[in-house]
């Protein structure tokens, strides 16, 4: 029996048009520019427009995914999304992007794991594709925070931006991606959630983003650290074999630590979160695409793909580009 595996053929990304600096955000909230980069690195994020969607972002990041993998939309055999802000309750996002993308037929569902999702998407990709009955599947993280945000909240509006990154994958028989781990531990949901839902046609709770950072600062490090050496051992690698890292781009000093834990140089370390904030489960798609299209991973390389969201859930994915 043949053994498929999952290549990467395409990469894609969208940011929405308007940048809101750090500067902006400091004439709306007690915060400045230099305490906002010297604790997050961030400088500025994309916020989407009135009406602008998570569909809309992922059918931008689609098309161009789609467009460097050299096929047409009616080629896709699956479409996984990965957002915790959907367009509407249901029908589920992937559906939607499904229809802009002018085809229907195939499965198409979303995931939901926070700044985890992408990566669990991926994941989960990959697992329909070692099945042998899917030829092209579309993998996509879309994201449009700035409706869940506490925007006086100077401890996390900052934090946050908008943007989607998507990959389309292809059945292969050579290696592509290499291995995958994901775990969760619902006991910690209470250090960064939005407890928000629809009751009666009302919001019951409050439906916008609270975290405990520092809580979260901890952890992070600790389980990504974890997984990545879980997902080196499952393929036979060691840490000197990572190429590229590519971890969710959620606060520089998280990233930092964990290429210090990993001993991969700061030079081998794909960030973005200067110039798009936490986008959550666009993150990690969106840094790829960029490190794709300028040229920095190659044929041959490992490159590792890590997320850690509310949840709590955590992940990694190895791929030999």
């Amino acid at each position: 029996m043949t053994a498929y595996c999952s290549r990467v053929i395409g990469t894609g990304s969208y940011l929405p048009q308007r940048v809101v600096s750090n500067a902006e955000l400091a004439a709306k909230v007690d915060t400045s520019d230099e305490w906002i980069q010297q604790r997050t690195g961030i400088r500025q994020r994309h916020i989407a427009a009135d009406g602008e969607l998570a569909s809309d972002l992922a059918l931008q990041a689609s098309r161009r995914a789609l467009e460097m993998a050299g096929i047409n939309a009616a080629e896709l055999d699956l479409i996984i999304v990965a957002t915790t802000t959907p367009d509407m309750v249901f029908p589920g996002t992937a559906c939607i992007l499904q229809s802009k993308l002018g085809v229907k037929g195939m499965p198409a569902f979303d995931v939901q794991a926070v700044c985890s999702g992408f990566v669990y998407a991926l994941a989960t990709a990959d697992q329909f594709m070692r099945s042998g009955q899917y030829r092209h599947i579309l993998v996509v993280g879309a994201e449009v925070y700035s409706r869940i945000l506490d925007w006086s909240d100077r401890g996390t509006c900052v934090l946050f931006g908008d943007g989607a990154g998507a990959v389309v994958l292809r059945r292969s028989e050579q290696p592509g991606i290499l291995a995958s781990r994901l775990h969760a531990d619902g006991s910690h949901a209470g250090i960064l959630s939005v407890p928000g839902s629809v009751c009666g046609g009302a919001v019951s709770g409050r439906p916008l983003l609270q975290m405990d950072g520092g809580a979260v600062f901890k952890f992070a490090v600790k389980v990504l650290e974890e997984v990545a050496l879980e997902v080196l051992e499952v393929a036979g690698l060691q840490k000197s074999d990572i190429d590229w890292l590519i971890p969710h781009q959620a606060n520089i000093r998280i990233i930092q630590s964990t290429a210090r834990k990993l001993d991969v140089p700061m030079e081998k370390v794909i960030t973005t979160v200067d110039r798009h904030a936490n986008t959550s489960a666009a993150s990690v798609p969106l840094a790829l695409d960029e490190a794709v299209r300028d040229g920095r991973i190659r044929e041959g390389q490992h490159v590792m793909l890590e997320g850690v969201g509310g949840g709590f859930t955590w992940g990694a994915v190895l791929i030999k580009w």
